[in-house]
């Protein structure tokens, strides 16, 4: 089966907090042929580890490279990779992605009142204005 996955199915399968849901969000993602991630849901997936569960962003940047190496994996890979170098350096997973998907769209400038990304985002060479 070709799935599209739900950030609950990938949190029960990540923290194993429900015994039975645990079990089954685990089978269904090793059985199945194609997991597609949207990103939006690896957004609300870092979201949840973060603040619910109280992860490091180290072990939730784990998390998403364990579910990237599996092989019936489908994500925007360049956008993931831009959200894990700045969770990973500290900021969050999200503003990554959407500095990405903004430079995607043909945003020059990252523009935001958030410090932290901003000086995170620049730091990794883009451009970036704080307002």
């Amino acid at each position: 089966m070709k799935i599209a996955v739900d950030t609950n199915v990938l949190v029960r399968a990540a923290v194993g907090d429900d015994p039975a849901q645990s079990d089954r969000a685990a089978r269904t993602l090793r059985d199945a042929e194609l997991i597609a991630v949207p990103v939006p849901i690896l957004c609300e997936f870092v979201w949840v580890l973060l603040r619910v569960y109280a992860f490091a962003p180290a072990d939730a940047a784990a998390a998403i490279r364990a579910l990237l190496a599996a092989t019936n994996v489908e994500v925007n890979r360049p956008a993931v990779e831009a959200g894990l170098a700045v969770l990973e350096a500290g900021g969050d997973f999200a503003d990554g992605v959407i500095a990405y998907e903004g430079r995607w769209l043909g945003g020059e400038t990252f523009v935001s009142f958030d410090s932290k990304a901003v000086h995170l985002l620049a730091a990794q060479g883009h451009s970036t204005a704080l307002l």
